[in-house]
């Protein structure tokens, strides 16, 4: 493989890493805090995917606009699904919860089919976006660029946030204790309704960006995405924003690779996620940059 082929290859598999890596903080922020898989993770990404081609195509309105409408409108069911389906089952046994995500998943796939019908639609593409850039002997869309920066400007503001503000420790408090955090006049409730809207948040800008690079939408889009970004959390450390970052750009970037190195296991690309989590699970459960955390009862 020539160098050049090489750097282009890395270049799709940082593009496709950064992708995972937004998805997957939404994952790893509300364990972080209720110790749940928020199975319906996925769902919101697609949901967020509809509500920008609902607002492009209907109410006519700028892509960017519509982008923007849609991550608020993401943010804001997030806050209700925690609201309706899992805060009345917070003080439940962890089992509980986690069929009450699986449920509220397999809820969004099938009202979409219902409301969004089954075939297929086509994202559109800004034409800002689908530039391509010559460097040398490569190309690459200038979504490729714009993905990466993306991921690492919101992670920036992520991490200031959590680790800078009044907010972000709260944050971190409850994630440590409930009842700690309540005694010193936390509000745990609205901590963990914000925790949602940004993960939520985050999986719409994930979302919208995969239906960028991958120009078609359907209800069922963000099963494999979805599983996937929850391997990435699992192999960055389930819980470590930094963590699930990391485990999203491996992630992505090793696919690319195999694929590039071996093209006889094209059609096992989707597998090399789950023998990654089988791997991790094996050797080190608690993944790259995650700590053992003792199981809230």
């Amino acid at each position: 493989m020539t160098t050049d082929l090489f750097l282009q290859h890395l270049a799709n598999g940082i593009s496709l890493g950064s992708l995972y890596a937004l998805i997957a903080i939404g994952y790893t922020m509300v364990y972080g805090i209720l110790r749940l898989i928020n199975f319906a993770h996925g769902d919101i990404f697609m949901l967020a995917t509809y509500i920008a081609f609902y607002g492009i195509f209907i109410f006519s309105l700028p892509w960017w606009l519509s982008f923007i409408i849609a991550l608020i409108l993401t943010a804001l069911c997030g806050i209700v699904i925690e609201k309706a389906a899992y805060r009345p089952l917070r003080n439940s046994p962890r089992i509980s919860l986690l069929i009450s995500a699986i449920g509220v998943s397999f809820l969004m796939e099938n009202l979409g089919l219902v409301v969004f019908g089954a075939r297929p639609k086509a994202f559109p593409q800004p034409e800002v976006l689908t530039k391509v850039v010559k460097i040398g002997g490569i190309s690459i869309v200038s979504l490729s660029f714009f993905i990466p920066v993306v991921t690492i400007v919101l992670l920036v503001i992520l991490m200031y946030l959590v680790n800078k503000t009044t907010m972000g420790m709260a944050m971190r408090a409850v994630a440590k204790d409930f009842e700690a955090a309540s005694l010193m006049s936390i509000d745990v409730n609205k901590i963990i309704s914000l925790t949602f809207a940004i993960g939520s948040a985050l999986a719409a800008v994930g979302g919208i960006m995969w239906a960028l690079k991958f120009p078609q939408i359907n209800p069922l889009m963000g099963i494999i995405p979805g599983l996937k970004c929850f391997i990435a959390a699992v192999f960055g450390g389930i819980g470590n924003i930094p963590g699930a970052v990391l485990g999203g750009f491996i992630l992505g970037i090793g696919e690319i690779m195999i694929v590039a190195f071996i093209p006889s296991l094209a059609g096992y690309r989707d597998a090399f996620a789950f023998i990654v989590l089988i791997v991790v699970l094996l050797f080190r459960p608690t993944g790259l940059l995650g700590e053992k955390i003792a199981e809230k009862v």
